[in-house]
């Protein structure tokens, strides 16, 4: 009697064979009709990807770095980033007149820092000068969470000015 039914595996079996099929389909370049699925060229000839090169994202777009913008819908928009993609930070640089507020750049090393806007342990990237011009360009080079933020006014704007987001660059797989 080793195929007894039991009805506690059951449905733990269906929930194992729905969540495969669906990983299974979840290729966005799966078309039914024109792949042939055969040793030759199991999955596909062409990843997506093969011909992909590093792009250059201005944080915040023609918003630039400010307080007051929410960074995290931005970064959540312009997905996916990749391994060697840029972010470019522009920010006005401080002046005399004292019209604007100053930012700068920190990397957090961990969720709990960025989430509780925790500068202890963060790296301070750029300074408030750096963001001037040009501004200030950071290279996605490992495949691993990189948390950012704005240190300024003790962390203020990281707290309540939504001068936080976080990105997760992808691999680019060469078949």
């Amino acid at each position: 009697m080793a195929f007894a039914y039991n009805a506690q595996a059951f449905p733990l079996l269906a929930l194992l064979f729905s969540s495969m099929f669906a990983i299974g389909l979840a290729n966005y370049d799966f078309n039914w009709g024109s792949r042939t699925w055969n040793k030759t060229n199991f999955p596909y000839t062409h990843p997506p990807n093969a011909t992909h090169t590093s792009n250059r994202f201005i944080v915040g777009g023609s918003e630039n770095w400010h307080y007051g913008f929410n960074y995290m819908d931005w970064a959540r928009n312009n997905t996916p980033f990749f391994v060697n993609d840029t972010l470019v930070f522009k920010y006005d640089p401080p002046n005399a007149n004292a019209t604007g507020f100053p930012h700068s750049v920190y990397l957090f090393p961990n969720y709990w820092s960025f989430i509780k806007c925790d500068f202890r342990k963060a790296k301070r990237i750029a300074d408030p000068s750096e963001g001037a011009g040009e501004g200030f360009e950071f290279v996605l080079k490992k495949m691993q969470t990189y948390y950012f933020a704005c240190g300024e006014h003790k962390g203020i704007h990281c707290k309540t000015g939504n001068m936080k987001f976080a990105v997760m660059p992808l691999k680019h797989w060469r078949f």
